[in-house]
């Protein structure tokens, strides 16, 4: 009598027939993504240490500063870039493996034998990630003009505090535009490969014959949905990268170093 990997599956968690060590993958997107929430949590409630000289971090960008909140400002901000990658389908497949073992890996068993999908609360809310999707696309224009602000310093110089010298600005570059303009290149590139915008600029359509423009839009979002792991994983690492230089610039624990 021969035991089945569905047999495996339906009998206890963990259960298989494999060999190799399939647990690593979803214990190092745990990680992962465990540290990445905790640091960005940290990051927005100590609303301190988010800009210097013309650099401002990600996660304060818009900075909202108003005396109806309460909270740091960046909370009001990380709820959409947050809510984008939460409801992001390569996002959903990583965590669903990662902290509801659901499936653990293929070929693997996990707690539950009853398929619902996303049909009921509170998955069916991931429905609302060509909301977000939206919402992020005009962050991407938000961050590009930071990178522009980055690039305009004060002729006086930056104070010993951080702050921008009073006077006119002049063009510069530091390293630390350079890093706010990777990030931007990198979450560009995450957000214009999203599933649900290459369905909005042309999935819906059977055939493009005559509508060259909206062809091209598709081909391009496609082609950067190809890689589209690739630059979850990137933009996530850069954006708190990014935010972690302009922090420890803002502390004094580094010197950005001007290159023009």
């Amino acid at each position: 009598m021969t035991t089945s990997v569905r047999d495996l599956q339906e009998r206890s968690l963990g259960a298989t027939l494999r060999r190799d060590a399939w647990w690593i993958a979803p214990a190092l997107t745990a990680l992962v993504l465990g540290s990445f929430g905790v640091y960005a949590t940290w990051a927005a409630w100590v609303n301190r240490f988010y800009e210097w000289g013309p650099y401002l971090s990600p996660f304060y960008s818009p900075l909202i500063q108003t005396t109806w909140w309460p909270l740091s400002p960046a909370f009001l901000i990380l709820i959409f870039p947050g809510g984008f990658r939460a409801t992001c389908y390569y996002y959903r497949k990583a965590y669903y493996r990662a902290f509801f073992l659901d499936p653990v890996a293929c070929g693997v068993g996990e707690p539950r034998h009853g398929y619902k999908g996303e049909t009921r609360f509170p998955f069916i809310l991931q429905n609302v990630h060509r909301y977000f999707m939206y919402a992020a696309v005009v962050f991407i224009f938000i961050l590009s003009y930071d990178v522009f602000l980055a690039t305009r310093w004060p002729v006086s110089g930056v104070l010993a505090d951080g702050t921008m010298g009073p006077g006119p600005r002049q063009f510069g570059v530091g390293i630390g535009t350079l890093v706010m303009l990777i990030n931007v290149v990198l979450l560009s590139c995450y957000t214009f490969g999203c599933h649900s915008l290459r369905h909005l600029v042309g999935g819906w359509m059977d055939k493009f014959s005559g509508r060259p423009v909206r062809k091209a839009a598709y081909d391009c979002v496609s082609c950067l949905n190809r890689s589209h792991m690739l630059f979850a994983w990137c933009s996530l690492f850069s954006v708190a990268l990014t935010d972690l230089y302009i922090r420890l610039c803002a502390m004094g624990v580094i010197h950005d170093w001007r290159i023009v």
